[in-house]
């Protein structure tokens, strides 16, 4: 814990819990829509980060910077159109932190682009909690899109083979192991294998650079 920088890490919490809180409700409100009760039957179905943050994953996410939340579980047979909902579910997740994202930019523009200035060190320490939160939003919506298995993105990029069970759970299942093997040497080598900072930054300053314009 030694390198854990504690008041940056205080800044991010609020932003990483509200994402993926919103990130797994999300899916779990999808699934339930589209005729599968197995996420409301587990208490998934809620905004309370306690159901839906792994112990494991989070400390890994401070610590480490890669983290994970606990899946939301659903049952395709119970599906109304399982191909499509599939899609949906998946699609819900990176979307409602993109959504997240856009809130907390308007709640940010409104704050403190009007003359909120001058309060001092914890309206600064207010200011950078919001700073994280639209980036750490950003980059959950861009990171969850990207094709690989058990991201949400992979369901674009494996829905093809569907049609091939067998290849289909070859591909998902040692998909997840190049992703944790792709975290895994970005951990420990401190090279970025995920270079998707210029996307976050062109949506975070972006959207920000749209309010104001507005």
């Amino acid at each position: 814990m030694e390198g854990i920088d504690i008041l940056r890490t205080l800044k991010f919490l609020p932003g990483i819990i509200l994402g993926l809180t919103f990130h797994e409700f999300s899916h779990a409100l999808v699934a339930s829509k589209c005729g599968d009760s197995t996420s409301k039957d587990q208490g998934r179905v809620t905004l309370n980060p306690l159901k839906h943050i792994d112990p494991l994953g989070f400390i890994m996410l401070l610590v480490a910077g890669f983290g994970w939340a606990k899946p939301v579980q659903f049952n395709e047979q119970n599906l109304r159109n399982p191909q499509k909902d599939v899609m949906k579910i998946a699609a819900a997740g990176p979307l409602s932190n993109a959504l997240l994202a856009m809130i907390l930019s308007v709640i940010f523009y409104l704050t403190f682009d009007n003359g909120m200035t001058g309060y001092g060190r914890a309206h600064s320490i207010i200011y950078e909690m919001f700073i994280y939160g639209i980036y750490i939003n950003w980059g959950l919506f861009i990171f969850n899109l990207l094709p690989i298995p058990p991201l949400d993105g992979s369901h674009l990029l494996l829905n093809y083979f569907r049609k091939y069970p067998r290849t289909h759970e070859i591909l998902y299942r040692y998909g997840t192991y190049v992703l944790l093997a792709l975290i895994a040497v970005s951990v420990v080598s401190r090279i970025n294998l995920f270079p998707i900072w210029p996307a976050i930054k062109f949506l975070g300053d972006g959207f920000l650079s749209l309010l104001n314009f507005l």
